[in-house]
């Protein structure tokens, strides 16, 4: 398969990538970040690419895929948690912040995506359970990964030729978890940090080299659901 997925240097996006290289598949990705290991696979092609920066997100991309002629996967991983904080808070800043780059960067990647290769099979945004769990202090994390959801079923259904669905993943250790299992989050305040710190370094939030493989059946599995759904890993 042709794979082209975002936010590839860590976490999430750097476990997939490095699981779909195991398996053979190409894959193109983008980051802020060189992943040093991964570029040394044959199969595997890189770009800088700053999502903040949203003028030069096309670009960017046309320049990665211009000779690609089929995309049978693409996932939208690139995110960012923001401040766990009371929404009284948290300033309209860094809400903005959380959105642009967690939503509004991928109207330009998808754009771009769609007219470098319309033959784009299926894309995956990596959403969250905190999209509907509402627990307190998730602020611009939570609101973001819910907006994400409508606007990944918005793209569904303009788009008939090519399938969406935004997929919560669960558990990860990814380095987001060093600031959520941190002593700096009072657990009291935010109880959903609790339930973070007990599940870390045990089978319940997976390395996200471990979870590459789970991860990529959970997305195999996406194609019995409608185009523009919400999974959630857990419940499938």
């Amino acid at each position: 398969m042709h794979i082209f997925i975002t936010g590839v240097s860590s976490g999430i996006g750097w476990g997939l990538s490095k699981y779909y290289l195991s398996e053979g598949h190409q894959v193109y990705g983008l980051s802020r970040r060189i992943p040093e290991d991964l570029i040394l696979d044959k199969n595997f092609n890189h770009i800088i690419c700053d999502l903040t920066n949203f003028e030069s997100i096309s670009g960017v991309i046309k320049s990665l895929l211009s000779k690609v002629s089929k995309i049978d996967l693409a996932i939208l991983n690139a995110g960012i948690l923001g401040t766990i904080a009371n929404m009284k808070d948290q300033s309209l800043d860094d809400l903005t912040k959380v959105m642009n780059i967690n939503v509004w960067a991928n109207k330009p990647v998808i754009d771009a995506l769609l007219e470098t290769v319309p033959n784009t099979k299926k894309v995956v945004a990596i959403s969250s359970g905190a999209a509907i769990n509402g627990n307190r202090g998730w602020g611009g994390y939570s609101i973001s990964k819910a907006a994400l959801n409508m606007f990944i079923k918005l793209y569904a259904s303009e788009n008939k030729n090519t399938a969406f669905y935004s997929f919560a993943p669960g558990l990860i250790d990814t380095p987001m978890q060093d600031y959520l299992c941190g002593e700096e989050l009072n657990v009291n305040e935010f109880p959903s940090a609790q339930k973070l710190k007990d599940a870390r370094y045990t089978s319940n939030m997976p390395t996200a080299e471990n979870a590459g493989k789970i991860l990529a059946k959970g997305i195999n599995e996406l194609d019995k659901l409608e185009t523009g759904s919400f999974a959630d890993i857990r419940k499938m």
